[in-house]
């Protein structure tokens, strides 16, 4: 018998956060849901609340809401992320500022709100989404891949601090799977490429990096695990869902001299 939790996972209007949400909510778990605008068509069995990573009054009602509706919160999924792409040197400091601002300082602002309902309730279970691109830097994602290190090293000295107090601290690092980031990134791509010096270049390594998402496993996949660490009274500290063959370079990594890891990488995005 699955013991019912309260769960709040952000970003379910689409990708890992609908598919999770839905399926965690069929187990018979209390799902509430975040959404940034109004969602058309929403699971019925989700209480979708709003929330804008971006905004802090935003942060506190969503977290207060949850709190006063059911007392407790025992599982935090920070799902919800944006993507940029394009050089390093040429992108847009609006889009640098909105990738942290999503991707980490909201995720931080969040669990921060959250930490202290699980401290007193002396237990808890928050699940950071990363990336594989928070293991390793991925060329013209750049910025992207920042966000992603920087809640691998949040997560890793959260979970030291919070040991204590019985809270868990997850890192789901999923592969290439097929969801809306592909057409999301396109909101947020470098403009003017056309007359960059990176021009010919970035156009290679994205169609690479647009094949490997068209192409990637279906979000279901990540949502059934997703359930099953829920669901794990001790959960691993990190979960890798992805590919054989993005296992593996997630493991050679850690072998390899970074030279000849880099020559991998390399070969595969098209640089030359």
């Amino acid at each position: 018998m699955t013991l019912k939790k309260i769960i709040l996972i952000t970003g379910v209007s689409t990708g890992f956060g609908k598919h999770s949400a839905s399926l965690l909510a069929k187990q018979g778990h209390i799902v509430y849901g975040s959404v940034r605008s109004t969602l058309e068509d929403s699971d019925p069995s989700i209480k979708t609340i709003h929330l804008d990573l971006l905004d802090k009054s935003s942060i506190n009602i969503a977290v207060e809401t949850v709190l006063n509706n059911e007392g407790r919160i025992d599982v935090l999924i920070n799902n919800a992320g944006m993507h940029t792409g394009g050089p390093i040197e040429t992108l847009p400091d609006e889009f640098i500022r909105k990738q942290f601002e999503t991707n980490f300082f909201g995720l931080v602002e969040l669990t921060r709100k959250v930490l202290p309902i699980m401290r007193n309730q002396g237990s808890g279970t928050i699940i950071n989404i990363g990336s594989i691109g928070g293991l390793m830097g991925l060329p013209f994602q750049g910025y992207y891949s920042a966000t992603k290190f920087a809640v691998e090293g949040f997560s890793e000295a959260l979970r030291m601090e919070v040991k204590q107090f019985g809270i868990n601290i997850v890192v789901v690092n999923p592969g290439d799977f097929n969801t809306n980031n592909t057409a999301n990134r396109k909101n947020y791509l470098a403009p003017d490429i056309e007359n960059s010096l990176y021009k010919n270049q970035f156009e290679k390594t994205l169609s690479v990096i647009e094949h490997d998402e068209n192409n990637g496993w279906n979000p279901e996949i990540l949502a059934r695990k997703m359930v099953k660490i829920v669901n794990c009274k001790n959960p691993h500290q990190r979960y890798v869902i992805a590919s054989f063959e993005q296992k593996l370079a997630v493991f050679i990594k850690k072998i390899l001299p970074g030279i000849l890891f880099s020559r991998i990488l390399e070969d595969h995005y098209r640089i030359k």
